[in-house]
């Protein structure tokens, strides 16, 4: 299913890096930032992530909750962000649910790999419906934070 600006955000809940669950309408009255990415510990991945980890404030202060969404174990994300100092949670989709609901998977990926996340990245706004959708065709490109931050403005 594609998912288009001004649908309703597919509903989801995924353990985070430390054990928790985490639905998306647990963030109801907040924007969400959700960014899915390939696999943790790649360079690509860590350098999107901490462009967000070392801009947090901006998020907070558009009111909204960042979630990173991969398809790796809990175990591998609590590693992850403990060596990065993420300051947002990390949320395991180990069973590839969500990242087909949100049309962010691919079937074959490098090295023969199955069922990994896409590069995207959704704005939901307070009311759970996507305002912003960008998937990442360069896998070494990375989310256009600027335009990001842009619509997390525009939505306050």
């Amino acid at each position: 299913m594609q998912i288009k600006i001004g649908q309703k955000a597919p509903e989801f809940s995924l353990y985070d890096s430390e054990r928790n669950k985490v639905s998306l309408n647990d963030f109801k009255g907040k924007n969400v930032l959700i960014l899915f990415y390939p696999q943790a510990f790649s360079s690509t991945c860590t350098e999107e992530l901490c462009t967000v980890r070392d801009d947090i404030g901006r998020y907070s202060n558009a009111q909204a909750q960042v979630l990173g969404i991969s398809v790796d174990s809990i175990f591998t994300l609590k590693r992850y962000r403990d060596e990065q100092g993420y300051n947002f949670p990390l949320l395991s989709d180990f069973n590839k649910e969500v990242s087909r609901a949100y049309d962010s998977l691919f079937e074959n990926w490098i090295f023969d790999m199955k069922g990994v996340s896409k590069r995207t990245a959704f704005i939901i706004d307070k009311d759970g419906i996507i305002q912003y959708t960008e998937l990442v065709e360069s896998k070494d490109g990375v989310p256009d934070f600027e335009a990001i931050n842009k619509r997390l403005e525009e939505l306050n």
